[in-house]
């Protein structure tokens, strides 16, 4: 084999390789990961300010993926956004009643969830977020404030009796306690939005888990934590593509020496 042409594929690949880590370690190449918004029903296609956004959505005001008129109508129950109903096995304690307000206005406003957003074939969006490691505090104060109020069902997102337009207890379901349903913390988190959540064994103010709700004088913590996940991601993939081509390369290079 010509040592000439032996060289200038050598050389042609660690270029290649060495541009695709280039290109990786640039903030273009974490766009899709930071400051977006889930491709979903009622949500904007880009962030921006919402000066007007309502009660527990007031955190994202400065930057949201979700409307004035979308946050007012999912402080309601139930809410025209989608019919779901709280109440659906009596009426639940308003302590309760506030974690799922500002789990629905993560979900809607917040343009830092893009690191765990996945594609998905639903008739009402093309994507969600999944296991997005929510805060210790967060998930068991959530879990302690809803145990003694009723449900029918341990995932909220399928199964229900849709008939009358509203969510229902399907057939044969039985409404009991919460904790029933979901005996422990993570069991709610994880279980209730079909791993929407993860429980990270991280507090609030780690910079390493999502907070479902924080106090917008102290700015957005979800930030710094989206940023490194996004950056972990980033050297993720520049490691495995690094890695596989130099796997191109080893062939190349000991032909190269056998000559």
């Amino acid at each position: 084999m010509n040592m000439a042409w032996q060289m200038t594929q050598l050389l042609l690949l660690v270029s290649v390789a060495t541009a695709w880590g280039a290109q990786s370690r640039t903030p273009g190449a974490r766009r899709d990961l930071l400051n977006v918004c889930t491709d979903a029903k009622h949500h904007k296609t880009k962030p921006g300010p919402e000066d007007k956004l309502h009660d527990q959505c007031i955190p994202w005001r400065k930057n949201a993926c979700c409307s004035h008129n979308t946050s007012q109508e999912l402080h309601k129950d139930p809410s025209l956004l989608y019919n779901f109903n709280l109440d659906h096995c009596g009426k639940i304690e308003p302590a309760c009643q506030r974690h799922f307000i500002q789990d629905n206005c993560l979900y809607e406003c917040s343009p830092n969830l893009g690191p765990w957003i996945q594609e998905v074939n639903q008739s009402w969006r093309k994507e969600r977020f999944l296991d997005v490691p929510l805060c210790k505090e967060d998930c068991q104060q959530w879990w302690e404030d809803c145990r003694t109020s009723y449900t029918c069902k341990s995932n909220w997102h399928k199964g229900w009796d849709w008939s009358s337009g509203s969510n229902k207890c399907p057939a044969g379901a039985t409404c009991r306690t919460f904790e029933t349903y979901f005996p422990t913390p993570a069991a709610l988190c994880e279980g209730i939005w079909s791993r929407s959540y993860k429980l990270s064994n991280y507090n609030r103010g780690s910079g390493r888990c999502i907070q479902m709700w924080f106090d917008p004088a102290q700015g957005n913590p979800n930030e710094e934590v989206a940023r490194f996940y996004a950056l972990a991601m980033s050297a993720g993939a520049m490691s495995h593509g690094i890695g596989l081509l130099l796997l191109n390369l080893v062939p190349m290079l000991h032909l190269w020496l056998l000559s």
